[in-house]
């Protein structure tokens, strides 16, 4: 069975990519384990090594699937990065390629990110990646186009 995966808007990188039982999977350095690729984690995996390898972000400070509580329910944020005295600095929300980055997905990550009190959001569908630098003192916020580098967030 062929896996045939979605060219996204971030540069390839060689994944290690198997088949079990007609099912493909992914390895997850972070978490150092095989994941089901799914359309979302062929999103997720692309992101962290873009933060990795070309915004030089510390893999020791990026958590995947982080828990929050969110209105009495459990949520996960995509990707939660810290800096080095343990702070939430960024919140990332990953989406397939086919949904659309529009309100109400920047609306979901922006309520995880109450809990998280984050100073970046970054939403990604893999083709277009909104970046959203976050004032909690006057609330509010400002996109830029590109992600700086982690020693210059």
């Amino acid at each position: 069975m062929a896996f045939t995966p979605t060219a996204l808007n971030l540069p390839q990188y060689p994944f290690r990519i198997t088949l079990r039982e007609k099912q493909h999977f992914i390895f997850d350095e972070i978490r150092k384990k095989h994941l089901v690729l799914t359309p979302e984690e062929w999103v997720r995996q692309h992101f962290i090594q873009y933060l990795i390898l070309e915004k030089k972000f510390p893999k020791s400070l990026i958590q995947l699937e982080a828990g929050l509580n969110l209105n009495q329910r459990m949520q996960r944020t995509d990707i939660v990065v810290f800096n080095h005295s343990g702070e939430r600095i960024m919140v990332i929300e990953c989406k397939a390629p086919h949904i659309q980055i529009n309100q109400q997905v920047f609306d979901q990550a922006a309520r995880y990110n109450s809990v998280h009190k984050a100073r970046w959001l970054v939403v990604t569908n893999g083709l277009r990646h909104c970046y959203a630098q976050i004032d909690h003192i006057n609330p509010g916020f400002s996109f830029l186009e590109e992600l700086p580098e982690y020693s210059h967030l």
